[in-house]
């Protein structure tokens, strides 16, 4: 798990950023961030509700926000989405139950290791050595849950955003 949180952080300043209503969800049968992310593989493509706490939404539109669990090792991009017009800075650290549709983002080996020597050429730039020091670190992160998982790519979960409560 702790893998998926470091490159998640990594994959999200990959993958982007892109207004903002509230609808109410139940949080019944809510699962927390952190145990859906156990069997996310066998949720995706499904409707879920998850709990966890916001820790950032994109500034501009407000149709992204990141959720973190109780460990706070974790992390899941949301997508606004259906009910949810987007995401407003003041629920920056309230905890929320969202429901909507799990997704997974596959990153291959082959994009692994093209990332891997563009970090790399970058490395001996002024500047560069700390933030390609933690890319680095990502990518072996990467490897090693493939590794374990005994796959040939990564898979970061999101969630397509239908509606959500906020708990606090």
């Amino acid at each position: 798990m702790k893998q998926l949180l470091v490159f998640s952080v990594f994959a999200l300043a990959l993958l982007s950023c892109s207004g903002g209503n509230r609808q109410a969800t139940s949080a019944l049968q809510a699962l927390e961030l952190d145990s859906l992310l156990v069997v996310a593989d066998k949720e995706v493509d499904k409707t879920v509700t998850v709990v966890g706490y916001v820790t950032h939404t994109c500034k501009h539109s407000g149709k992204k926000c990141f959720l973190t669990g109780e460990s706070q090792k974790v992390t899941l991009r949301v997508e606004a989405g259906s009910e949810i017009g987007g995401f407003s800075s003041e629920l920056v650290g309230s905890k929320l139950a969202v429901t909507g549709i799990l997704r997974e983002h596959r990153l291959s080996q082959e994009y692994i290791d093209k990332r891997e020597d563009d970090v790399k050429q970058l490395q001996g730039q002024e500047g560069n050595a700390e933030a390609c020091a933690a890319e680095l670190s990502n990518i072996s992160d990467m490897r090693k849950w493939m590794e374990d998982h005994d796959r040939d790519y990564f898979v970061i979960y999101y969630m397509d955003g239908l509606k959500y409560e906020k708990l606090d």
